[in-house]
């Protein structure tokens, strides 16, 4: 199966000769896996599938967790990260899937560690749960030149591809207005409280652990953010419970090109409507694009000269990609990682960057900042420069 421009490939279930097996091994990126929980083990099963990809151990500080892992997908197991790095001396990328608090309080430390022996780093999302420490993170890749990359999956699509056709033909024009709705479809009759260490007790957990998401897809299409305003707050629901997260999010912004946008998050306090439990509508002086379901389809919706303020509506154009598994944007994102690694791409040229998981990261920051502030509006941190040297990485 040859996917689209972004040049992912996956030849899937085709039976290979034993120098053929040799030969895709060493051309393949040679990986190891940090934190062998959920998330690890799906990043491991997606790295089975790419020929660009080659898992030499796994490493989790739970020996029985690394012990299943190596035995699953047929490694060595390792249960400190200095170990494993010693150990395999050949190891490019230091896979980094722990979890922690927000989903990001134990990312920092195995990051720091595996780029200071100058290994390659991709961190699941958010980059990590405190915004100092990411920009120590991203400033740190930089003086190692290496390259630290972050999951952020949700536009590694083929409705995201189509969109941004749409947006580098023209077809879209000037960027008027982005909307985004991302969540949970729940409410008051599904809810529970939560038993976890790393959610309850948390009144920030959805912000930081979830709107990375949302934010590095309207970043992906309209760039930098300048200015966000939120009105946030947790239903009646919540409040009976005990419950502190703040988990209803509406947040205002503005993009350094003049467009506004407007974010709509919730973690499953209602049900969603229209466009499913991930939409995005982007509106421009020539066309507009509405993507539904993160994976579905895409609408477009061109301009037309002469048309009145208020008439019948234009037909879309529509392209239904006829898939609704999201799962398969882990494989299109870490192969995306694996082919920059291996063609030693310019930092600059990096897709889903540390650089571009600290935007968002700051985004969020911006988000809490504002809610406490009672709704004022924040100027997010700007990025650090980007230097951009063809010859950064040897």
């Amino acid at each position: 199966m040859t996917a689209w421009r972004l040049g992912y490939r996956y030849d899937l279930g085709i039976s290979l000769s034993n120098s053929e097996d040799e030969r895709k091994l060493n051309m393949a990126v040679k990986i190891g896996i940090v934190g062998m929980n959920g998330i690890g083990n799906n990043h491991a099963n997606c790295y089975k599938e790419d020929e660009l990809a080659d898992v030499v151990a796994v490493c989790d500080v739970i020996k029985e967790r690394a012990d299943a892992a190596a035995e699953k997908h047929g490694v060595k197991a390792y249960y400190t990260l200095k170990d494993m790095i010693e150990n395999e001396p050949d190891i490019q990328v230091i896979d980094v899937t722990t979890g922690g608090i927000d989903n990001g309080s134990w990312h920092f430390e195995p990051a720091m560690e595996a780029m200071s022996y100058g290994k390659h780093v991709l961190v699941e999302k958010p980059l990590c749960n405190d915004v100092r420490e990411g920009r120590e993170m991203v400033a740190f890749a930089e003086k190692q030149k290496v390259y630290l990359g972050c999951n952020l999956n949700h536009y590694f699509t083929p409705p995201a591809e189509k969109a941004k056709q749409y947006m580098e033909s023209g077809e879209v024009g000037e960027l008027i207005y982005c909307l985004a709705k991302m969540g949970f479809n729940g409410g008051e009759l599904n809810y529970a409280l939560a038993s976890s260490d790393k959610v309850k007790g948390h009144p920030y957990f959805h912000m930081r652990a979830f709107l990375t998401h949302p934010f590095s897809v309207m970043r992906h299409f309209c760039g930098d953010i300048t200015h966000i305003q939120t009105f946030s707050d947790r239903p009646g629901f919540r409040r009976s419970a005990g419950d502190v997260m703040v988990s209803i999010n509406s947040i205002h912004m503005k993009f350094a090109n003049g467009a506004v946008g407007y974010l709509l998050s919730q973690r499953g306090d209602a049900v969603y409507g229209l466009g499913g439990w991930w939409s995005l509508e982007v509106g421009g002086s020539k066309g507009t694009f509405t993507i539904e379901n993160c994976v579905e389809k895409v609408s477009f919706w061109k301009a037309e000269k002469g048309i009145p303020a208020i008439s019948v509506p234009i037909e879309p154009e529509v392209t239904d990609f006829g898939t609704n598994d999201f799962n398969r944007t882990f494989n299109h994102r870490l192969h995306a990682f694996l082919e920059d690694v291996d063609n030693k791409v310019s930092p600059d040229a990096l897709r889903a960057s540390g650089r571009d998981a600290l935007a968002v990261l700051e985004y969020v920051h911006a988000v809490q900042e504002s809610y406490e502030r009672g709704g004022e509006v924040v100027r997010p941190q700007p990025l650090p420069p980007l230097h951009g040297d063809p010859f950064y990485l040897k």
